[in-house]
């Protein structure tokens, strides 16, 4: 009887151990994966990844469509119907590369954050230069009291090319301060090169320095906030080696400013003016990841 006793206990002892052993293999594989199943954190394609920033520098060449734009103030109220005008490059040189300069030419800064996946919040500022074309017949309409610039319209319409009725110019410059929305989508990833897509829409204040010179007046020549700006863009961006870029940028948008200084004292001289406007621009850029990747 003691034997076969001791034989049930040992025979006990050597299940409850293989059981134990099991559990123990089971729970063991249950914690730890095999090294090639274990997920590898990659680091991300450029201008695709929530936390991602971007900053870009280029400059720009704008058009622009004819625009009425109404004169009020002391002794006169009138309109210049369908008037024309161009942007004004700056002759390409040293000028484009020499930051004490930068302002000279028409340019383009924008910094971006990713706040989600592709999509990503865009501060921007376009210089633009709006010049009134000098050598044109605009037609009239309102009245001047001063006999001189009265005397300058004939038969409903004025001749601008003698400059001493107007020069009128956004020139330091057509300054359209902007936020937008951009969404981007990777079209080429390579191993050191990715070419990426974006459209979107923004919407601004305008911050020109108007330079206008009215019925021989002392010109008018300050920064001031004159009204708002709206667009749509979409931009070609070739990114090479993750983090350099090249953008080329098309937008379209529209401008509405009411509150044009023309005199440079504090008088109540003002003109409005609203017009549709095109840009392309073209530049380099950095982008860069804000999170660690391994």
């Amino acid at each position: 009887m003691k034997k076969l006793l001791v034989v049930g206990l040992m025979m006990s002892e050597l299940a409850f151990g293989q059981v134990k052993k099991d559990t123990l293999e089971k729970e063991y594989k249950l914690e730890i994966a095999p090294a090639d199943q274990v997920e590898k954190k990659q680091k991300p394609n450029p201008l695709s990844k929530k936390g991602q920033v971007f900053v870009f520098y280029g400059w720009n060449r704008g058009a622009f469509s004819n625009s009425d734009i109404h004169f009020t103030g002391n002794g006169y109220d009138f309109q210049l119907n369908n008037v024309s005008a161009q942007d004004r490059p700056t002759k390409f040189g040293i000028v484009y590369f020499d930051p004490s300069w930068f302002t000279v030419t028409q340019y383009n800064f924008r910094i971006g954050y990713f706040i989600k996946d592709n999509l990503a919040l865009v501060l921007g500022i376009d210089h633009m230069k709006y010049v009134m074309d000098q050598n044109q017949t605009v037609n009239f309409k309102g009245h001047i009291s001063d006999p001189e610039y009265a005397a300058m319209v004939q038969n409903g319409q004025v001749n601008l090319a003698d400059e001493k009725f107007l020069t009128f110019e956004h020139t330091d410059g057509l300054n359209y301060e902007n936020l937008g929305l951009e969404k981007y989508k990777n079209l080429i990833h390579k191993k050191n090169i990715d070419l990426v897509w974006s459209y979107g829409a923004g919407i601004g204040f305008m911050f020109p320095k108007s330079n206008v010179k009215l019925f021989g007046n002392e010109r008018s020549d300050r920064f001031h906030v004159a009204g708002m700006g709206t667009d749509i863009r979409s931009s070609l961006n070739l990114v090479f080696w993750k983090n350099w870029m090249l953008r080329v940028e098309g937008k379209a948008g529209y401008i509405n400013m009411w509150d044009i200084k023309t005199t440079l004292n504090n008088k109540p001289d003002k003109a409005r003016q609203d017009f549709v406007f095109g840009q392309v621009l073209a530049g380099i850029g950095y982008t860069f990841n804000t999170k660690k990747y391994k």
